[in-house]
């Protein structure tokens, strides 16, 4: 299917929507007011409150719509220039921050950690290259009952990295290191403090200054507490002591840290995704060099039809990238590089009702019309069904506690 056709599959002449949702939007009217009306139905089937959607083939033709609110108490509309959470993508750039380490000389992917950091249960037959490709063995600190209980109580308290770490390294690893993919934050928290310890600098501050700043990313950023830019989009969990539904906007994400805290936008995403994937920046530079940039993307298999795992990046089904979870927020970021098409999905709610993952809800509902020979459809068995989830994919064994 040729890149210029992506998003104008032939269908039949039908006139535009008479309010259509607010973006941009310079694809074939039909092909626009499907997608219109099949996101609009999907919302209303899992009563999501706010969706962005925005797909773009490479100076060619781009579908930007936003649908719903922002702020179910004052109606604000969500808007594709809004911070939100953007969960796991974090760990696109917590990891792209070790891989520019490994291009510096300091850092060797195949090193065992201990050669960085102390500490580390087995960190002596663990590499650098298994934490970020997820197969560590590592046990999962947001898999912890008694972490997901005192989280549930108290959404709002900071986490250090070292308290998550504490919490993952009481409980055996699962398996030998290598032995099999398995997605735990607590490889990438990890990885965040390698950053720090090398790069002798705050994971934040070293993410402004080399990624965030080169790849022209004006509104992406870590925070350092509960803290979000304005104008941002107001999420909804309930994942709550009562299960009622509230707003989890001002949650502290610390729990999430390098593997799950950042803020972005719809515009900075769009703009990443494509960096992200090729390594490249948006004046021509490189983020990696390109024999770093190949081992990134070496996706190995998870154990899930489709979908494999490279170094802190996905693919399913050809779309490259990473997906995102936690209390409120969902986030898909995405690649299709044989069609140069980029994809980002935002949505306001993790309220699951008998749909998984929302944000997989809405990218299949996209797919399926955009580029029905690529559709984002992960499995059953890999549907996150738990927050608070920073994870794409999930991991395999679903759980009714956070997966993150």
């Amino acid at each position: 299917m040729a890149a210029a056709s992506l998003l104008l599959t032939a269908l039949c002449a039908v006139q535009a929507p008479a309010a259509a949702p607010p973006g941009q939007v310079d694809i074939d009217p039909a092909v626009a007011e499907q997608l219109d009306d099949a996101i609009t139905a999907a919302m209303r089937k899992a009563a999501i409150p706010g969706v962005g959607v925005g797909l773009w083939v490479d100076g060619e033709d781009s579908y930007v719509r936003a649908f719903g609110t922002a702020d179910k108490a004052t109606g604000v509309p969500i808007k594709a220039d809004m911070h939100t959470r953007i969960g796991s993508v974090t760990k696109t750039f917590a990891i792209t921050a070790v891989l520019q380490l490994v291009d510096d000389g300091k850092v060797r992917l195949d090193a065992p950690v201990s050669t960085y950091l102390d500490g580390v249960p087995g960190g002596d037959t663990i590499t650098v290259r298994q934490l970020a490709d997820m197969r560590s063995g590592l046990y999962n600190y947001t898999e912890d009952p008694r972490w997901m209980a005192t989280f549930k109580a108290d959404p709002h308290r900071a986490w250090t990295p070292q308290e998550l770490l504490d919490i993952a390294f009481k409980h055996p690893a699962n398996f030998a290191p290598g032995a099999k993919w398995e997605y735990s934050n607590t490889n990438t928290v990890l990885l965040g403090l390698l950053v720090e310890k090398v790069a002798g600098q705050p994971l934040h501050t070293y993410l402004e200054q080399n990624v965030f700043e080169p790849a022209g990313l004006d509104a992406t950023s870590l925070p350092t507490g509960a803290e979000i830019a304005e104008p941002f989009v107001h999420g909804y969990t309930n994942f709550t002591p009562d299960g009622a539904t509230v707003d989890a906007s001002a949650w502290n994400p610390s729990w999430g840290w390098a593997a799950g805290a950042m803020i972005s936008t719809m515009d900075d995403l769009r703009s990443w995704v494509p960096t992200l994937v090729s390594g490249r920046l948006p004046d021509g530079g490189r983020l990696l060099e390109p024999g770093t940039q190949a081992q990134r993307l070496r996706m190995l298999p998870t154990g899930y039809p489709d979908v494999g795992y490279g170094l802190g990046i996905a693919e399913l089904d050809g779309w490259v990238g990473h997906n995102g979870e936690l209390p409120g927020y969902e986030t898909i970021a995405v690649r299709l590089p044989q069609e140069r098409a980029t994809m980002v999905i935002v949505v306001n709610s993790d309220v699951d009702g008998k749909f998984g993952s929302l944000s997989s809800l809405i990218a299949n509902t996209v797919t399926k019309i955009a580029t029905p020979e690529h559709v984002w459809s992960l499995p059953p068995a890999a549907q996150p069904n738990a927050v608070p989830e920073s994870s794409a994919p999930p991991t395999p064994a679903p759980s009714p506690a956070p997966s993150s």
